[in-house]
């Protein structure tokens, strides 16, 4: 107590004593701009409350140091592991670098597909393939979550542990969501590499399972609605659950056979 009150009074009687010119020399100073202290653009430093230097951080470790906040709250909505989401944008967006993320903030490559909102075109199976744009990456990465969460195909996903990532990248690939064999082996390297799978146990300790939504549209053959998906026909559909092609047209009311992506059809 004694130490306390005897600096302070140091401290006192030095500022009494013109110690003012130092401390507005002081206050000049210039911070080293490799470090970045807490901002409003940096508000994980304002959690941690400690300088982080970012010029030391590979591409992979500052786009994980960007956006793992946003893929743990998109766990927090729909149960996608936060690291599967985080080594799929490492992976299809160069680490935030690739030509088509940065002329759109599109991280996961979804293309148009009746995409309502601002468009780019970029070179991709096909030349000039329409992509969707957003005007802020965490649009995208909510998109990336209705995508998964939204679609048939993708919902055997959430029958899988949120935090078995190495079924979820299998899964992803048997579901057709990319043509690379290696694409499972990839993502699991990239997780493991960067102990992305922190992240999840992270999310987990925090969020209760039960509070987790179900898929939107996990069909089975008892389902009245499906939303069309890339390379559906109203033959296939109609096998899927049963049904005749004239029964499907006639309960839509359907004049032709054509059918476009995410149109929703009656299948009672």
């Amino acid at each position: 107590m004694k130490k306390i009150l005897i600096v302070g009074l140091l401290g006192f009687l030095m500022l009494s004593c013109g110690t003012s010119k130092k401390a507005k020399t002081a206050s000049k100073e210039k911070r080293n701009p490799s470090e970045v202290s807490a901002s409003k653009d940096n508000p994980k430093a304002t959690k941690q409350k400690e300088t982080i230097n970012l010029k030391n951080m590979s591409p992979v470790e500052l786009y994980i140091y960007t956006y793992a906040e946003i893929a743990q709250e998109e766990m927090k909505r729909y149960g996608i592991p936060a690291s599967i989401t985080i080594a799929q944008g490492i992976l299809e967006s160069g680490s935030g670098n690739g030509n088509l993320t940065k002329r759109s903030n599109n991280h996961f490559g979804i293309k148009c597909n009746g995409w309502q909102g601002q468009k780019v075109y970029h070179d991709d199976d096909e030349a000039q393939e329409c992509f969707r744009k957003y005007k802020d990456p965490k649009h995208s990465f909510r998109d990336h979550s209705l995508f998964l969460f939204e679609r048939n195909r993708y919902s055997f996903l959430f029958d899988y542990k949120t935090d078995d990532y190495s079924s979820w990248a299998k899964g992803l690939r048997q579901a057709g969501y990319a043509t690379d064999p290696k694409y499972p082996d990839k993502l699991i390297s990239l997780i493991e590499r960067y102990r992305l799978f922190e992240l999840d146990t992270q999310v987990l300790k925090n969020t209760a399972q039960q509070s987790l939504p179900k898929p939107k549209y996990n069909l089975t053959k008892k389902t009245s609605i499906y939303h069309v998906q890339k390379g559906d026909t109203l033959y296939n559909i109609s096998k899927k659950f049963g049904i005749s092609v004239e029964e499907l047209k006639s309960i839509n009311r359907l004049k032709k056979d054509q059918i476009l992506i995410g149109q929703e059809l009656k299948l009672k």
